[in-house]
């Protein structure tokens, strides 16, 4: 189950700003099949993360795109997303797979090759690698670089690369063998989300195109 090429990020921070729905609809529809929208608030209590994974997975059901639950795969089952992303300390691969069967995708957040393998092993049917570039989301953690991408895009599933990635580095990125990528303030931050959207989608193509 390949995965969309874009995976836009909405933290905690996001989810909270008063236009983040509004904002989340127009996003999917002007990415459609290309974008896949990350619902990452560890803060909202169950009903609330439920109704707005509900609502967005309909609209990304509409606009041809993927809404993406983090961690939850009860919320993800009921809520019918397009995908389910674990990350540390969430449920092993296999036992979200019981919980979701075939027809919801399940990506693995990965650090390090070895994780990839044992992920993609298990069964996930994409990884989200990183952190690639130094970014202020996880100011002082380890930064891979392409390296990692290049040796975690050896290993199989389709690789997304995270971490510090905007529009003057996303072609390094693919490069190294990334089938996408994944940002956060490269969207969220611009004063425009979607023109932003709309600059890294036409990145990825070109991309595409090219290879």
């Amino acid at each position: 189950m390949n995965p969309p090429p874009l995976h836009v990020v909405a933290t905690g921070e996001v989810v909270a700003r008063s236009d983040f729905e509004k904002l989340a609809v127009a996003l999917l529809f002007a990415g459609g099949p290309g974008i896949a929208l990350h619902l990452r608030d560890r803060r909202l209590d169950a009903r609330s993360l439920h109704g707005l994974a509900l609502r967005l997975g309909d609209t990304a059901r509409s606009a041809g795109g993927w809404c993406v639950v983090n961690d939850r795969a009860d919320i993800a089952l009921t809520a019918r997303a397009q995908a389910l992303q674990l990350g540390a300390g969430a449920l092993p691969v296999q036992a979200a797979r019981r919980v979701l069967g075939s027809d919801v995708a399940v990506g693995a957040s990965v650090h390090s090759p070895a994780e990839a393998r044992s992920r993609a092993n298990a069964g996930a049917d994409y990884l989200i690698v990183g952190t690639v570039f130094p970014t202020p989301t996880h100011p002082g953690g380890p930064v891979g670089g392409t390296d990692l991408i290049e040796a975690c895009a050896r290993i199989g599933p389709p690789v997304i690369g995270i971490g510090g990635i905007d529009p003057g580095n996303t072609m390094e990125v693919l490069a190294a063998g990334a089938a996408g990528v994944a940002v956060v303030r490269a969207v969220w931050d611009h004063p425009s989300p979607v023109t932003a959207t709309d600059e890294l989608l036409s990145i990825l193509a070109a991309s595409a195109s090219a290879g």
